[in-house]
């Protein structure tokens, strides 16, 4: 690895030096030019790890006005010239007359995303999306800083969840009320945000050529392998094999509770008058339970998890300050992973930590790749890893549970892929509908996601909170700050079901196919990687009615 130690990455004019260095260098051959990839490789992993530590220090605390302007200052003044620059070192790359030399299994991948970054590259659209940033940092703040006084003390958003899981149905009404009350104080200004977001992604879209936001985003995310029309066809499968199974278990949970319909705080509780299941009181507890539960699915993934237990690279509990959700990030310089969550002691938060960690065994697994681009793979396949382990775990959670819980740990998480399915393809499709209809009005924008909530959505009585209805799609990050990363997660599921299935076989089998598909990084195309992982990759009506019929197999030999 090549020493970078006292460069300040956070200066480009520090930095800028190098980077044209790497530009005026000659290059005389093939293995010149794969020796120059691997040295530049290494450097932008260097740059990369420093902005993704400011960004990951900004989420930590985004009410840090020096960590939250150490962020902005890289947002405003290195990234642009890390583009522009970016730029120039592909076209040297795409435009070598070496670069057909390479070889064409192992590059293949590289140069065909290249030059398509190449053909979408404006330098106009760079202070674009500096602005978008910018305006994904103010949602954050805005969702950072919301928090509400409730059962005597101040309590985050994510705090709250555990009220909506109590059996009094008054405390889940008032928690219920309570948090929406306060989202919708915000509503009108996350609209707004919103909408710039529109009208400066449509500026980007018209910028490169395109009609619309929705097909210049496809190629940008280097979408090769699949289309709108595939991503339709998924929205149509789930509609017509999903939602039927989600509202006959929505309807089962109406009639255990004996009521007339469902409301919106009916839904995370146990139907039997249990309480929520508690699987730790802290997070220690919880780092530690879930290393027991690795080592015994598999040493090699049980001693992964044990090395992100250094001191630095996990951040789990919620406190007030923090940003929402939860993510992995590969620090590539270091080749160290590092979770970010917001755990407050609810089953959600385990199935994060599982999740998380199996991003961050992706990231190891794939570490040893030359090319640093490869160490990352498409989304629709770092999704699979992360998937795949909250079903691979489902034998060990005894760590956490007595066998009545983790049996009702497992009908939850299985009810929850097919609800979570719903909601992908809920959000799938407004993305669709919002950007390739980018002069739509607030009004019009309301009245489509209420159209789609009743095609993919439950069977509750929305009566009485129909302003907050309207605005549901707000609480989701990835509208803001990641557009279109969504159907990922419903190519993803289909692919850990196919791996779940494949344990269930033979946990042998399905473990070495894991390992071997995952060290692939992102060298090959998507198709290629699943099936190395034994899965098919098909978004359609045969592949997603198999997987559900073995979840409601499933379901049926579990306790209610």
């Amino acid at each position: 690895m090549a020493s970078f130690e006292g460069l300040d990455a956070t200066k480009w004019s520090e930095i800028e030096p190098h980077y044209h260095d790497f530009l005026n260098r000659d290059i005389d051959s093939a293995e010149t030019l794969e020796t120059w990839l691997l040295e530049l490789g290494e450097f932008g992993a260097y740059v990369g790890e420093t902005g993704a530590m400011l960004y990951v220090e900004m989420t930590c605390d985004t009410e840090n006005e020096e960590i939250k302007q150490a962020y902005l200052d890289f947002v405003e003044n290195v990234q642009p010239e890390l583009s522009k620059i970016g730029d120039l070192l592909n076209r040297k790359l795409a435009e070598s007359p070496f670069a057909d030399e390479l070889d064409s299994e192992e590059y293949n991948v590289l140069l065909r995303d290249t030059r398509m970054d190449l053909a979408l590259f404006r330098e106009e659209n760079i202070p674009i999306y500096t602005e978008l940033t910018k305006l994904g940092q103010r949602y954050n703040e805005i969702c950072g800083a919301m928090t509400v006084e409730f059962d005597g003390e101040e309590r985050t958003m994510q705090q709250m969840g555990k009220y909506l899981q109590v059996s009094d149905r008054e405390t889940r009404e008032n928690a219920y009320r309570t948090v929406g009350e306060r989202r919708f104080q915000e509503s009108e200004k996350i609209d707004d945000i919103y909408e710039e977001m529109i009208a400066l992604r449509q500026q980007v879209a018209q910028n490169a050529g395109y009609d619309n936001f929705r097909d210049y985003i496809f190629d940008a995310k280097h979408r090769f392998d699949y289309s709108p029309d595939d991503c339709k066809a998924f929205h149509d499968a789930v509609e017509a094999i999903c939602v039927p199974l989600k509202r006959d278990v929505d309807d089962e949970r109406r009639q255990n509770l004996n009521l007339e319909s469902l409301r919106m705080w009916d839904m995370g509780h146990d139907v039997h008058g249990r309480g929520p299941l508690k699987p730790f009181t802290k997070v220690e507890e919880m780092v530690a339970g879930t290393s027991r539960m690795f080592h015994r699915l598999s040493p090699e993934l049980g001693g992964f998890f044990d090395s992100l237990r250094d001191g630095t690279s996990l951040d789990l509990d919620s406190r007030k300050g923090k940003a929402p959700g939860g993510y992995q990030v590969q620090r590539d310089h270091s080749r160290k992973p590092f979770i970010f969550m917001n755990a407050t002691g609810l089953q959600r938060d385990l199935e994060t930590m599982v999740h998380e960690a199996g991003h961050a065994f992706h990231s190891i697994y794939a570490d040893d790749l030359p090319l640093i681009d490869y160490r990352n793979a498409p989304l629709e396949f770092c999704e699979v890893a992360a998937m795949s382990m909250e079903l691979l775990t489902h034998d060990f959670l005894d760590e956490f549970y007595s066998e009545e819980d983790a049996q009702r740990a497992v009908r939850e998480h299985l009810e929850g892929i097919v609800s979570i399915l719903a909601w992908i393809a809920t959000i799938d499709s407004f993305q669709h509908w919002v950007y390739t209809n980018p002069e739509h009005t607030r009004a019009e924008r309301h009245a489509k996601w209420l159209e789609l909530g009743d095609r993919y959505g439950s069977v509750l009585d929305w009566s009485g909170f129909e302003d907050w209805r309207n605005v549901g799609w707000q609480r989701q990050l990835h509208l803001f700050s990641y557009p279109f990363y969504y159907i990922e997660y419903g190519i993803a599921q289909l692919g850990a079901l196919q791996m779940w299935l494949q344990y269930k076989e033979s946990p042998e089998m399905a473990l070495s196919n894991y390992a071997k598909s995952m060290r692939l990084g992102g060298s090959r195309p998507l198709p290629n990687l699943f099936e190395t992982g034994g899965m098919s990759f098909d978004l359609g009506h045969s592949t997603v009615q198999g997987l559900i019929d073995a979840v409601r197999d499933e379901l049926a030999k579990l306790p209610a």
